[in-house]
């Protein structure tokens, strides 16, 4: 499994060959619910049941955190469905409220700094799970919107 290490350049791959859709919510406490069936549903109809799960405990993660860390009021779903793999993006118009990356987590406690939150502890849920995940930031010199998003794919056949 390999990790992007989430920065404000990384970007989702290029979709090639594969359906693209999108489902735009008002930030409220439903949204993570109506991702997650949506996501679901796209999933079980592309023949990719078996991600099912795993892109419904991130879609949620990545939706509940632009609900309650933003004040944003849409939050932007996009789901593009290839043959193999799967990337999900979600973005919100708050582009400077950014979560902190597992890793600077990690890094902080390494250097014996006290975490004051408990939360934050859903990207590492996603870095888990994820082929790859990611922050970008769009709009370049004046961005306007930023949007997390994971790729995930099928598992290889155990031989």
């Amino acid at each position: 499994m390999t990790h992007v290490h989430a920065t404000p350049h990384s970007t989702p791959p290029n979709p090639q060959g594969g359906e693209i859709y999108r489902l735009a919510l008002p930030n409220t406490s439903s949204a993570a619910k109506l991702s997650r069936d949506f996501v679901a549903s796209l999933l079980t109809v592309a023949r990719h049941r078996g991600l099912v799960d795993d892109a419904r405990l991130c879609v949620t993660e990545l939706v509940t955190n632009a609900h309650r860390h933003t004040r944003t009021s849409l939050i932007r779903v996009r789901v593009i469905v290839q043959r193999k793999q799967v990337t999900v993006s979600v973005a919100d118009d708050d582009h400077w409220a950014l979560p902190e990356p597992p890793a600077f987590r990690e890094m902080r406690k390494i250097r014996g700094e006290v975490c004051e939150r408990d939360g934050g502890r859903g990207l590492l849920i996603v870095e888990q799970l994820a082929l790859a995940w990611g922050m970008t930031v769009l709009g370049g010199c004046f961005p306007y919107r930023k949007a997390i998003w994971f790729t995930l794919g099928r598992a290889r056949p155990t031989p």
